[in-house]
């Protein structure tokens, strides 16, 4: 199998929002994706990027994406976060998604990054194993923290009714 791993183009928005999708779906989240193609190509190539996305291009078809941004530890200085790699169903197994990991890596090595950060769902095993065997470590004793954007309104209302 030939593939080409490349930069996204906003033109590639709705193939890699159909990745999104698709992987929202296998995490058992079908609903759970807000973000447009409109956001995706606004929030991704105006003048100051969001993120940077790679596609894996398999006969001119998108199947797979890495998509990172930057992030900064006080602990270590620049690092980037990789927020999702995604390979498509049919392609798993392909090495799509090594190859994927594998530019992430070399584009966090050369702007002289000092970690790549990700999550990964607890119950994916496959992935698990995956990382793990690309030298990852998996922190299973750390937990993610969110505040959603219905947290956040309603952390506003609780400090504007604290400032009375």
């Amino acid at each position: 199998m030939e593939y080409k791993i490349r930069n996204a183009k906003a033109s590639d928005m709705p193939q890699v929002h159909q990745l999104i999708t698709e992987l929202a779906i296998f995490e058992k989240e079908p609903d759970a994706v807000e973000v447009t193609i409109e956001d995706l190509q606004n929030d991704g190539f105006g003048d100051k990027p969001a993120f940077h996305c790679f596609v894996a291009e398999v006969d001119s078809k998108i199947e797979g994406i890495a998509l990172i941004y930057n992030r900064y530890s006080t602990w270590k200085g620049k690092i980037i976060h990789l927020e999702d790699l995604i390979v498509s169903k049919a392609m798993r197994g392909s090495g799509l998604g090594t190859a994927l990991l594998d530019t992430v890596v070399k584009y966090g090595h050369d702007l002289g990054v000092k970690r790549i950060n990700w999550e990964v769902i607890d119950w994916n095993e496959p992935a698990i194993a995956f990382y793990e065997k690309k030298g990852a470590t998996v922190l299973r004793d750390w937990d993610v923290v969110q505040l959603s954007e219905a947290g956040i309104k309603n952390y506003i209302a609780n400090l504007k009714h604290a400032s009375i």
